[in-house]
């Protein structure tokens, strides 16, 4: 079960425009409401009854109404021209997002009483939500039948979701990053812009929790949970209970610090001091935590975190973080991937982390130690890791991130993670995404990414970049794997 994410209710407001006949916007809500029940969840969407809006008067029961109602989303349903002004001041005056879509024509036999213009009417509502300086969300095509507006009511959600997700976010951090982590720098004012708390914290706070949490009766209760979780692969069964113990203290200190916020994501140290003090890494409790919705982010990586709750919301499902790791070798290639699928060697890389991944996106899973950590420390403090082959099916690489002069950027590439054996260690997978090389050259070494990804289990690229412009980063800072003969503006034309 996924917890820490909003339930999104989406009210439905119908406007009018006063020389249009209203009946026009009544009969076509109501086809709307019809196909929208007949195809997903009624408790996703409620109809406001009150009224019509043509006036700002009607504009301020529609917004009192759907209040009442419980509604965190809005959208706008041109169902004719629309009112310019009072359709406009729904979207200024809601504490949520808001989407906007209009009525297609339904008959060529009915184009005199019967045509809305919301066609028109649409191009009028987007330039008066720019003149006032509101962000609404627009489809790719905003003008449809019945059907087709239920649809994309229904893509509204998961934007909406993170929308309403970053409103209401603290990212608790302990530690500052690792030595020569300067890559996951954390300029905290695009997180303030974007209406995230940020409550940053010593490991020592972290450290005192944890020894705070000895003997708690609830740690065998963890424990069982976490044998029945790892099955055969527990292999290092005498380390359950302390990371049972450092669990209970994440979720304690979540519950206790959450403040004035609903969600929360962790953005956790995890070397070089904490084995040798805590005794263990934390990433098999990581990718439990992560898998129940709310992220833990590696190495004090705060947008990383950032990244993995937008993806949370969007998907509602477990996400992960991971390194953009290291190249597939050509010999593996030649015996796994080559004439099996239709990538070349430099659209494949591997990703990979320690073991944070949540053990269901997981082909097989095994307790062991941390090996790179293990080649300074005695093996015995690196235990914790959860270790196998990341789950085969279609991924979203993507990161949202401000740079070190606070501007926001991200980039979205939708690829697959292919069903080779990747003859490594770590939670790891081999990974596809059409015209990688490219990418990887143009996007983030040229826009000075860091090394994290955040990885979404399914194709959510249409959602995620329909968030990042939502949230206010440009569309020329949303990067993705452009198409061959599509040039990045940095790409050298006679390469």
């Amino acid at each position: 079960m996924m917890i820490n994410i909003p339930q999104v209710k989406v009210g439905i407001v119908a406007v009018s425009r006063d020389c249009f006949p209203e009946s026009l916007s009544v009969n076509r809500r109501k086809a709307l409401i019809d196909a929208y029940e007949k195809k997903y969840d009624v408790q996703d969407i409620y109809e406001c009854p009150i009224c019509i809006v043509e006036s700002e008067i009607h504009m301020l029961q529609a917004l009192e109404d759907i209040k009442k109602a419980g509604c965190n989303a809005l959208a706008v349903y041109l169902g004719n021209f629309g009112p310019e002004i009072a359709e406009t001041l729904l979207a200024k005056n809601f504490d949520g997002p808001v989407m906007y879509i209009a009525a297609a024509e339904e008959s060529g036999d009915n184009l005199v009483q019967g045509r809305g213009d919301a066609y028109c009417g649409m191009l009028n509502a987007s330039y008066n939500l720019k003149l006032r300086n509101v962000r609404a969300y627009i489809p790719e095509y905003p003008v449809g039948t019945a059907e087709e507006c239920a649809d994309m009511i229904h893509e509204f959600l998961p934007v909406a979701r993170a929308v309403i997700g970053l409103r209401s976010l603290k990212i608790i951090s302990f530690g500052p990053r690792p030595l020569n982590f300067l890559a996951c720098n954390a300029p905290i004012k695009q997180l303030y812009n974007l209406g995230v708390e940020i409550e940053e914290n010593s490991e020592l706070d972290l450290f005192e929790a944890f020894h705070k949490h000895a003997g708690d009766e609830r740690i065998p209760d963890v424990v069982k949970d976490m044998e029945k979780e790892l099955g055969a692969g527990n292999k290092k069964p005498e380390i359950l209970a302390k990371l049972a113990q450092y669990e209970l203290t994440l979720l304690d200190w979540v519950e206790a610090h959450k403040g004035c916020c609903e969600y929360v994501a962790i953005a956790g140290k995890c070397w070089p001091a904490f084995q040798t003090q805590f005794g263990f890494v934390p990433c098999y409790v990581n990718s439990r935590l992560t898998g129940r919705g709310i992220p833990v982010s590696c190495e004090v990586d705060i947008y990383g975190a950032l990244s993995e709750f937008i993806g949370t919301c969007v998907s509602q499902d477990a996400v992960t973080l991971l390194d953009i790791n290291n190249s597939v070798p050509a010999d593996l290639y030649k015996e796994e991937i080559e004439g099996k699928f239709p990538y070349g060697l430099r659209e494949t890389f591997m990703g990979f982390h320690c073991g944070n991944t949540c053990s269901r996106k997981l082909s097989f899973c095994e307790m062991k130690y941390q090996l790179i950590m293990a080649r300074a420390l005695p093996e015995e403090v690196t235990q914790g890791t959860l270790e196998g082959d990341i789950i085969p099916g279609d991924i979203t690489f993507y990161r949202l991130q401000s740079t070190a002069d606070c501007r926001l950027r991200a980039y979205v590439a939708q690829g697959e993670v292919l069903p080779a054996a990747t003859k490594s260690f770590g939670g790891v997978g081999i990974f596809a995404i059409p015209e990688m090389g490219r990418f990887y050259r143009h996007v983030l070494i040229e826009k000075n990414y860091p090394h994290h990804g955040a990885v979404a289990f399914g194709h959510f690229g249409k959602a995620l970049y329909e968030v990042f412009k939502y949230i206010g980063v440009e569309v020329e800072e949303i990067g993705f794997n452009q198409p061959k003969g599509m040039r990045y503006p940095g790409e050298n034309p006679f390469s």
